[in-house]
């Protein structure tokens, strides 16, 4: 018998779209046609019970998020809540802990609770959607993404990584660290390579290598890679932080070291939650999570309401809050 996907394939379409035509969707009539003839040609025969579950579906949502405890991601989780509700649907939240089997449950969840789409921070590049894609229920992902051709809201996050750096570039720093997430998760690469790409054109001879840490987006991870660099026979003057837990992590440390802004500069992607630094010692990249999370819901209650677009990512910009000292005065 064959599938969905040997249907999507030969209809030059989505198993997505196939999906929707099959459950009665808002499909355009040129997709709706070159999808139910590729079905006559290949004998397909949709699932019966899979279209009745899926008119089924719930006024329900899942958001599906790596870490509830970083304020970045509960700030973005209150933007898709605001809208969500307004339009009459619930949100149900899932943390994975950057766990592909959790995340692989919580996804398996939202199929079988019939929930109305899912909006998706994946715990990994390898995330794997297919059966989800498969019921037709929109997916949006956020702040990284999945691999799919699906919608997206993401941060500019490479040229939050060199906007972090160039700030601290001009104040006077020279010796510049880097400590960011996961290397294979694409927000802590793009930012490394931002940082990477500002260095590289202002001090062609530096080591990077040996000033870029890899590690957890969580303050622990954060702690031990600054230790790390503290460590080094030339450590660093200055230091950007990939994200805001992060930066917490690392100024813990210099503060343990009484090397405070300015006598090491600091510059963090995304706000500090909490620091008992003063708010102007420290340069911020602000990322507009909230905005994220509003831009998301707003894009799956489109796709649930029947939109047939071709998926689109929307890129936010960031802001710059610099540290209003530097090392040179």
């Amino acid at each position: 018998m064959a599938t969905i996907y040997e249907v999507a394939k030969l209809a030059g379409v989505s198993p997505a779209t196939v999906s929707r035509v099959f459950n009665g969707m808002g499909v355009s009539d040129e997709k709706t046609l070159a999808v139910r003839d590729a079905a006559r040609q290949l004998k397909f025969t949709p699932n019966r019970t899979a279209r009745t579950l899926r008119r089924q579906a719930s006024e329900v949502i899942a958001l599906v998020i790596p870490d509830i405890e970083n304020p970045y991601f509960t700030e973005m989780a209150r933007g898709v809540e605001d809208v969500a509700s307004q339009a009459g649907y619930s949100v149900v939240l899932c943390n994975t802990d950057a766990q592909m089997e959790k995340e692989a449950i919580y996804l398996q969840i939202a199929i079988s609770e019939h929930m109305a789409g899912v909006i998706l921070a994946a715990a990994s590049d390898h995330t794997n959607l297919d059966e989800l894609m498969a019921t037709g229920r929109p997916v949006v992902a956020v702040d990284r993404g999945t691999g799919y051709d699906i919608d997206g809201v993401v941060m500019a996050n490479r040229t939050a990584g060199q906007a972090a750096t160039e700030n601290l570039v001009q104040a006077g720093y020279r010796r510049i660290a880097c400590i960011t997430g996961p290397q294979h998760i694409e927000t802590a690469y793009e930012r490394a390579q931002g940082w990477r790409a500002v260095l590289a054109r202002h001090f062609p001879d530096a080591d990077l290598d040996e000033l870029l840490r890899y590690s957890t987006f969580r303050v622990d991870g954060g702690r031990e890679v600054m230790e790390e660099l503290l460590a080094l026979p030339d450590p660093p003057d200055a230091v950007v932080a990939g994200n805001n837990l992060l930066g917490v992590g690392a100024i813990q440390v210099l503060t343990e070291h009484g090397l405070t802004p300015p006598k090491i500069g600091v510059a963090v992607v995304g706000s500090l939650p909490f620091t008992t630094l003063t708010p102007t010692a420290v340069t911020v990249v602000r990322l507009p999570a909230r905005h994220m999370g509003v831009t998301a819901a707003k894009m799956l209650l489109e796709r649930i309401n029947g939109d047939d677009q071709p998926a689109r990512t929307v890129v936010l910009r960031n802001e710059v809050q610099p540290a209003r000292a530097s090392v040179r005065g």
